[in-house]
């Protein structure tokens, strides 16, 4: 049996979990996310917990199984806390401004850039104690995708660390070449 499958999923308090056929919907106080299941899949809610379990033990069903469970954990779990992701722009006059709801950077182009925000994102700036760029979100693969997009708006230069950084991501650095003697 899938290891991440045949865990239960605990629904927290303040989180409706309504099962229609094959769509599985989770409303919390954040807003409602929903995952359509394959049909192999069976998802049950016995008390405070999801259950998630498949009809066979084919290898595709088996995939489907740890998928389709980690999917509707991640629902739950966007709409009782939600996700963010914080990004660090390090480099000489890297600036970043909220204009609206979109994030303008300045990361060392001739031009400043404007990031929209997806549907259901919203941005934050922290100046203190340094420049940080936070993107919120309730679902975790939307708030990941945008992260992804501002961080390839400016690679980290591994000799220098000037670009976009992930807050948790340790910052990568190559030693300078030394002229030979």
């Amino acid at each position: 049996m899938s290891r991440i499958g045949r865990l239960p999923i605990a629904i927290p308090d303040g989180v409706n979990v309504k099962i229609d056929g094959n769509t599985v919907t989770t409303q919390g106080k954040l807003g409602t996310l929903s995952v359509t299941v394959d049909p192999v899949i069976t998802v049950k809610v016995e008390g405070k917990e999801i259950l998630v379990t498949r009809a066979n033990d084919q290898r595709e069903s088996k995939a489907k199984h740890g998928l389709y469970r980690q999917l509707i954990h991640n629902n739950v779990v966007g709409v009782s806390e939600g996700y963010k992701k914080s990004l660090l722009p390090v480099g000489v006059g890297y600036k970043a401004n909220l204009q609206g709801k979109d994030l303008v950077l300045n990361i060392g182009y001739s031009h400043p850039i404007t990031v929209k925000a997806p549907e259901g994102v919203s941005f934050e700036v922290l100046t203190q104690p340094a420049l940080e760029v936070v993107v919120k979100g309730i679902d975790k693969e939307v708030v990941g995708q945008c992260a992804a997009n501002i961080h390839a708006l400016r690679k980290v230069d591994p000799y220098h660390g000037y670009g976009i950084h992930y807050k948790d991501k340790p910052i990568p650095h190559k030693e300078i070449k030394k002229a030979a003697k």
